[in-house]
């Protein structure tokens, strides 16, 4: 490798020619002037002294030089850098080991002549640039230039140009120190990278961190973070409704403030993550209390734990199963009556028979018994009685099946003597009952049996208010053109001309909180055994089915005052009842050998309607079986004239004996009879045929002219 350019070697003092011309002259001055031989052969040699110091130190210079330059090929060689010496030109003088490896890597890789044909086009303007700069102020650094290395690579370093001083040529010189910053590049991307992925992080957590705080301010349970000391970090917005308290009051306050059961519970549970602490009474603001239902997270972090909490407001929970519970109750309570009615309605059915049979046989007796007969009294009480259990039996079945009351022109002076007779069986001795009636009340459309049901459960009331202690009891009945009707009962009253019944006692009243839910299904103040809460609630329910009202005025420790409102008939807008016209008004029952079909299954019954009706002239034929009764009529089905057959029989009912017959025999007149007839039994009895309907239990006479107005009816045809 050569030397690009050794230094200069130091200047020495040397004999000149001009000096040897001038000594020479000089020597001839000398001579001339007589310039003596010996100085001049002195100085000579003083001369050739200073040349040798000169020489001797331009041979050390030149050493220097030498080992300098070694030195400095040496380390050009070797450094860790790509090491170029290019001139202006662009060519290559010099390289070092690095650099051919960095821009020839194989040894089939072309000679490294020339520097720009390695940059990358999109960069020769910007190293020309540089080199020029070089020039002009002796360095330039040029980063990030693309360079080919070999055939086919490629790599990225930092341009580094200093000048070099050059003495020999008029070319300008230039070292070079090529950079590979490859690595570090790729360092870079991935640290870019990092960053950016890093950044991407940051701002996922801070949307997180976002979405987190959306959900705890729209959550719908209140949630409470609370540090290790047991503070409070979080407040959401249905926490702060929840205890009444704003978040900003809240943050930084102890949890005791709103939990004071919570701290001594968290200790125990912060072995796990999660813990379900159940049902807890909470404080607001203002210390009322709060059931809330509370469940924690624990958090562990380095910073300290974190716990969280979930309250949840159970108030509206609690109310929703206390009305649950009321309802089910309730539920039961119908449940209950309904067996009861339905029980009550089995019992009536049979009791009915008993009671007709009674009736019947009493009406019989008092024929028998003649009109002085000291026994006609007696049998007169007997009658009136039963005529009153058939009336209470019709109540039970009128309850019992729920069915729409049958309204007619009633006086209500009746019912209101009836309830009064059935109440002073059962009068406590200390209750004094007053009773009070207008002999011109007008006549009002209700049905008698649900009246005094009403009446009766108000009295029932009145005396249980009035207790062991001595009270009145008062009934009173009038009438007024307009209704002065209370607060309770306003809307939907009775307008125009009304009934009044009042029931007036002097026991312990009624509170106002409980007066204003009185009249709700199974509400009672009674003890448990003592009511059903039903006596109020039926009675509500039958004002409102007779198109009336009821108000209540009561004083604490005075009494209370009910009343019942009832309209007054229209008689002329009662619309005339069509089965009344069809059939006429017989002068006197005659059976003049009718032949009669009578089929029940009562055994005493069926006994007495044979007796009644042979009496009155008929021909009868009686059977406990319908299905024995369906054989006769297909065995003689011309041998009867009228059927009269009981609706409820076990196994075969009356409808079906009704069909059976229509198919034996079309003409044959057909009367059920039952003890409880409503609108849907009466219209499966008519589509089916029969001609009329019986109501049991019913008298001797109302059998025997029902029985003549059939016969009549078919005669007229």
């Amino acid at each position: 490798m050569r030397i690009l350019s050794r230094p200069r070697m130091p200047s020495v003092l040397k004999p000149k020619r001009l000096l040897r011309g001038r000594a020479t002259g000089q020597k001839q001055t000398v001579l001339a002037r007589g310039y003596s031989l010996a100085k001049m052969v002195e100085d000579l040699r003083n001369y050739q002294a200073e040349l040798e110091i000169q020489n001797k130190a331009l041979r050390y210079s030149q050493i220097a030089a030498e080992g300098a330059s070694e030195r400095f090929l040496t380390l050009f060689s070797n450094v860790p850098l790509a090491l170029l010496v290019v001139d202006e030109n662009g060519l290559v003088l010099e390289s070092n080991a690095m650099a051919l490896r960095l821009f020839r890597p194989l040894e089939s890789d072309p000679p490294l002549n020339f520097l720009l044909p390695l940059v990358n086009s999109e960069y020769l303007d910007k190293v020309a640039q540089a080199f020029v700069s070089a020039k002009m102020v002796g360095t330039n650094e040029t980063t990030e230039v693309v360079f080919s290395s070999g055939f086919s690579g490629v790599f990225t370093g930092d341009l580094h140009i200093a000048r070099i001083e050059n003495f020999q040529d008029d070319l300008a010189q230039f070292i070079c120190a090529v950079i590979d910053q490859s690595p570090l590049l790729a360092q870079r991307q991935a640290l870019q990278l990092s960053a950016a992925e890093l950044q991407q992080r940051n701002e996922e957590l801070q949307l997180s961190k976002n979405r987190l705080a959306s959900i705890i301010n729209s959550s719908l349970d209140a949630i409470i973070c609370i540090d290790q000391n047991y503070l409070i970090t979080i407040f959401n917005p249905t926490a702060a409704a929840l205890f009444q308290c704003p978040s900003s009051q809240a943050l930084g306050s102890q949890l005791t403030r709103f939990l004071p059961d919570a701290v001594q519970t968290l200790s125990y549970n912060k072995l796990t993550t999660h813990a379900q602490l159940g049902e807890m009474t909470g404080l607001t603001a203002s210390g009322n209390s709060v059931s809330i239902e509370v469940s924690v997270s624990f958090e562990l972090h380095p910073e300290g734990d974190t716990t969280t909490i979930f309250a949840r407001d159970l108030t509206s929970r609690k109310k929703i199963e206390a009305h649950r519970n009321a309802l089910e109750s309730q539920l039961r309570e119908s449940q209950k009556m309904q067996a009861v009615g339905t029980m009550a309605g089995g019992i009536a059915h049979d009791f009915n028979n008993i009671i007709g049979a009674i009736l019947g046989n009493v009406e019989l007796a008092k024929q028998d018994a003649g009109a002085r007969s000291p026994a006609l009294v007696s049998l007169s009480e007997i009658d009136k009685a039963g005529r009153r259990a058939r009336d209470l039996v019709r109540q039970i079945l009128t309850f019992s099946r729920n069915e729409s009351p049958q309204r007619i022109p009633i006086q209500l002076a009746d019912v209101v003597q009836e309830t009064v007779h059935l109440l002073k069986v059962t009068l406590p001795p200390l209750v004094d009952m007053q009773v009070r009636i207008d002999p011109s009340t007008p006549l009002v459309l209700a049905d008698a049996t649900q009246v005094e049901q009403a009446l009766l459960n108000l009295c029932t009331n009145a005396i249980h208010a009035i207790g062991p202690r001595r009270g009145t009891l008062s009934i009173e009945l009038g009438h007024k053109l307009t209704a002065d009707l209370g607060r309770i009962e306003r809307r939907g009253g009775v307008r125009g001309q009304h009934v009044k019944l009042v029931v007036r006692d002097t026991g312990s009243g009624i509170d106002a909180q409980t007066l204003q839910r009185i009249f709700e299904p199974f509400f009672t103040t009674k003890p448990v055994g003592q009511g059903t809460g039903l006596g109020l609630a039926v009675v509500h329910g039958i004002m409102r089915t007779h198109q009336g009202t009821v108000d209540v005025k009561s004083t604490p420790d005075t009494g209370s005052v009910f009343t019942l409102y009832f309209p007054v008939a229209d008689l002329a807008a009662l619309p005339e009842t069509p089965h009344a016209a069809k059939l006429s008004e017989p002068q006197s029952v005659r059976g003049g050998g009718k032949r009669v079909m009578y089929v029940d299954d009562d055994e005493a019954l069926v006994f007495l309607v044979q007796r009644v009706l042979k009496r009155k002239g008929f021909v009868v034929s009686t059977f406990t079986d319908p299905r024995l009764a369906a054989a006769a009529l297909r065995a003689r089905p011309l041998d009867f004239d009228l059927l009269v057959t009981d609706y409820n029989m076990p196994g075969y009912s009356g409808i079906e004996l009704l069909r059976e017959t229509r198919l034996i025999r079309p003409d044959l007149p057909v009367a059920l009879a039952s003890g409880y007839v409503t609108a849907e039994i009466e219209q499966s009895a008519l589509s089916a045929g029969a001609r009329a309907l019986i109501h049991k239990p019913n008298d001797v006479d109302e059998l025997c002219e029902t029985v003549q107005r059939l016969l009549q009816s078919v005669d007229a045809r």
